[in-house]
């Protein structure tokens, strides 16, 4: 399994950016994904997790109300729309999909989310 996000880029505070990850490969295998991300000088953190059927969902307390996680299973696509953005929000974001079958975790490249004050 393969993970390729998209969607980075600078932002002002205040506003909207839509972050995507496309899987390929055994993208049957995949169960949970999530998005992470890390600022420089910190731990990765998670952002939010989306289960297999999207019906169990997981936020940070800092993205809240802010940020929603997605994904289009017969695309093998995965979304985060971010509202609201704030300076702290800025990190580079990463793509995370858990496989069955004791395969592992795959992880995507991670794109670069900056947001100006």
């Amino acid at each position: 399994v393969q993970l390729v996000e998209s969607g980075g880029g600078l932002v002002q505070t205040g506003g909207s950016l839509r972050l995507s990850c496309a899987a390929s490969g055994s993208t049957f295998a995949i169960d949970d994904m999530g998005w992470y991300r890390r600022s420089p000088g910190k731990r990765r953190e998670l952002v939010a997790v989306i289960s297999s059927g999207g019906n169990m969902i997981k936020y940070a307390e800092s993205v809240k109300d802010r940020f929603t996680i997605s994904r289009d299973n017969v695309k093998s696509l995965m979304y985060l729309q971010m509202n609201s953005l704030k300076p702290e929000d800025s990190a580079v974001y990463y793509c995370r999909a858990d496989l069955a079958y004791g395969w592992g975790p795959r992880w995507g490249q991670g794109t670069q989310v900056t947001v100006s004050s």
